[in-house]
Parts: C-alpha cells; sequence; structure tokens
C-alpha cells in the first residue's frame, strides 16, 4: 500500500515517527513522509530508513489564511499525484487540512492521530480564546467526520473532543500510550552522585510552565543551595516563549542553568537526577517524559491532561497543581532531603518505561489501527536510525 504521513514539523518525522515510519516501510509499504521545513538531515535519515520525504510549506505557530490555503492546495496536489491508500495525520493543522483535502481526493483513508489538543483547549482564557477554541472544534469537526480511526495518546482528549463536538459516537477511538519510547536507545543508566540535578526539557514556552519552574528554583535554591536547576531546549517562533533576556536574567542571579539546545538529549537525561516538566496545557503524552523514565529517572510534572499518564504517583514521581510553583518546590524538596528517593523512583520509571511505553507495542497497535499488517521487532530495529531525541519536540 502506499501510505502519506503528514506532519507539522520535518524533524518530528524522525524524532516523534522515526520507528512507527520504519515499521511501516518493514510491513512492504512505500511511504511518503511530508513536512515543511527542507532539513538534509532529516531528508537523508528518511531515506536510510527506506522513506520518502515530500515538503508541504505550512505556517505552524500562525493563522494566516492565505499561507493555510496554500498548504491545503499542496496537500491536495499531492493526493490527486500520489493517489495514497491510507492517510495518516499528527498535530493541529495536517489533521484539519489532510482530512479536507481526503475528503476532496477520494480513495483514501483517513487517520487522525491526536497527539494532544494543546493550549486552545486548556481551561480559562477570555473571550479570544473561546473563539478560537470553539474554531478549530468546527474545522476538526468537518475534518474528521469520515475518519477511519482517531488515535489519541491520553484518556482526556477524546471525552473533551466529544464534549466540543468534534466528533461523535460512530467515530472508531483508538488510545495508544503516546509516541512510545525506544527502551534500546534510551537505556537505564544509575544515578549521577552528589548534589541533585534537576532538569527540565521542553521548548522554551511560558505554557510549558518556564515562569513556574524559575519561581520554584528561587525557593528550592534557598533550601538546597547545592541543587543544581537546568533547562535544555529551543527558542520557539510563539508569542508564548519565553525571552532571552528573561532566561539571561534567571542566570545571572544564579538558580537557573541554561544547558542550550540539542538533537540528542540522551547524556543530558543520564546526567540528571529529576526531570521536571510544569506544563499548564493539554499535552498528548510528552515524549521528554518517557525517555526520562527509559533512563530510569524520577519525574515531576502537573496534573494535567497527557501529563498525568506518565505518573504513577508514589511510584516513579509527583503530580503537583500548575501553575504552583510553592508545590512544585516542595515536590522537588523532597529529592534533595532524600536522595534514596530519586533511586526507587527512578528504577519504577525503566520499569514503567518497559511495560507500558515500549515503541514496539505502541507501533503494533498503531500499524493494526491503520489496517496495514504487521511488523516484526526485530525489522523495525533493523530500519532504525541512530538519530535520537530533539529537545522539546512538539
Amino acid at each position: 500500500m502506499k501510505i502519506v504521513v503528514l506532519a507539522s514539523l520535518a524533524w518530528s518525522l524522525v524524532n516523534f515517527r522515526g520507528a512507527l515510519l520504519s515499521a511501516l516501510v518493514g510491513c512492504g509499504h512505500d511511504v511518503i513522509a511530508c513536512g515543511p521545513e527542507d532539513d538534509p538531515d532529516v531528508v537523508a535519515d528518511l531515506a536510510a530508513r527506506g522513506v520518502h520525504y515530500h515538503r508541504i510549506p505550512m505556517e505552524r505557530a500562525s493563522i494566516s489564511p492565505v499561507a493555510d490555503m496554500v498548504t491545503f492546495a499542496r496537500i491536495v496536489h499531492l493526493l490527486r499525484a500520489k493517489r495514497p491508500d491510507i492517510v495518516l495525520a499528527y498535530t493541529q493543522k495536517p489533521i484539519i487540512y489532510g482530512g479536507l483535502a481526503t475528503r476532496l481526493v477520494s480513495g483514501s483513508r483517513f487517520h487522525a492521530m491526536v497527539s494532544g489538543l494543546g493550549h486552545a483547549f486548556t481551561e480559562g482564557g477570555g473571550v479570544r480564546k473561546r473563539i478560537l477554541r470553539r474554531l478549530i472544534a468546527l474545522l476538526y469537526r468537518v475534518a474528521v467526520r469520515d475518519a477511519d480511526s482517531i488515535i489519541v495518546f491520553n484518556r482526556d482528549d477524546a471525552p473533551e473532543m466529544a464534549r466540543s463536538g468534534m466528533i461523535t459516537k460512530r467515530h472508531r477511538i483508538v488510545q495508544v500510550p503516546g509516541s512510545g519510547v525506544d527502551i534500546a536507545r534510551f537505556p537505564y543508566r544509575p544515578l549521577p552522585t552528589g548534589a541533585p540535578v534537576f532538569l527540565l526539557v521542553a521548548r522554551l514556552l511560558r505554557v510549558k510552565g518556564l515562569d513556574d519552574y524559575a519561581a520554584a528554583a528561587r525557593i528550592v535554591k534557598v533550601q538546597a543551595p547545592t541543587a543544581r536547576i537546568q533547562v535544555l531546549g529551543p527558542f520557539d517562533p510563539n508569542p508564548s516563549s519565553i525571552t532571552r533576556a528573561e532566561l539571561d536574567a534567571w542566570q545571572q542571579e544564579g538558580f537557573i542553568e541554561y544547558l542550550g539546545e540539542t538533537r540528542d538529549v540522551a547524556p543530558y537525561l543520564a546526567a540528571a537526577t529529576v526531570v521536571v516538566l510544569p506544563s499548564r496545557y493539554r499535552e498528548g503524552l510528552p515524549r521528554t517524559l518517557l525517555e526520562a523514565m527509559a533512563r530510569g529517572r524520577a519525574i515531576v510534572t502537573t496534573d494535567m491532561p497527557g501529563c498525568r499518564e506518565a505518573v504513577e504517583v508514589g511510584g516513579n514521581g509527583f503530580l503537583v497543581p500548575p501553575a504552583d510553583p510553592e508545590a512544585l518546590a516542595t515536590a522537588m524538596l523532597a529529592f534533595a532531603r532524600d536522595p534514596a528517593l530519586a533511586v526507587r523512583m527512578g528504577a519504577r520509571s525503566r520499569v514503567l518505561a518497559e511495560e507500558c511505553f515500549a515503541v514496539d507495542k505502541v507501533n503494533r497497535i498503531i500499524i493494526d489501527t491503520l489496517g496495514a499488517g504487521t511488523v516484526s521487532s526485530a525489522a523495525a530495529r533493523a530500519l532504525a536510525s541512530p538519530l535520537q531525541s530533539v529537545a522539546g519536540g512538539v
């Protein structure tokens, strides 16, 4: 079969979907992956997997009717030219425009992978946010009307989509445990010795809780001055991004260490004691948390959709309320006061990663949902790429 995969970020095709794409090729399918950037590393990686790359222009972080119409037209052109049997789209714009295009160009089965509903569907906000939420819900409803399946990453998104009128009882909903994590590529590593090292891996967005993390860091450093509190991830062309000046000020005050950005988070996770994600918005199921768990790290995150899926409270970590720096600091200080806690919880994280979140298990569910056959674990590993995770991916 011919399968088209639509993404809003080229690197995510490697970072989040690479194992799935390899598995689909391993099943004997002709796979075409689409993203908006000309990224030679991504193109080379996909080619090594046997995947063709096709560029589709897309303004990921802005609302531009003209640009979005260009995106829609290019997807329609691609589907007419390639006539795929299956179209799989993930993230907001690919789902909306891919779903509409598949309805216009008949002959393909459309599957929407909802990797998180995002900021628009997080509670709160003013009139503008409510209008945006209703508009997105309307577009989703039209786009996924004839979808063969809706794949969700957590237990909260499908009920929210139903409440918002995006899906109905007749839709086929399949929940998978996020993107999964390659437990061989992210092997367990013993904890570092010495003072605790807390690490946040994310795009530098306020909705990821950067402000709350900084406020919590001030509290932690007063009571545990030797603790190291680190941030790893890129700035983002998004209105909610923190500024370089803010980050510089935090570093000058001495309570935050900024590590820059990377396409290989594995060594940073190995150097950390605890991984923290104080997100304020609806995540799908953050890949960085799964990778941290595979490395054997305890988790502190917020009691938000997606985030809570990664935590067995008291087992491998703690959940705290969103936008609550005091509660976040209290959870972090628990590890500073009891070093054995991180050892015990980190060991439990690794067990959960192996039992619940292994990428081969996730991909078998997705491939079955697509009706795309089966693939052996050995075949998937043989096609796997050596590239690893980008910090703070989508």
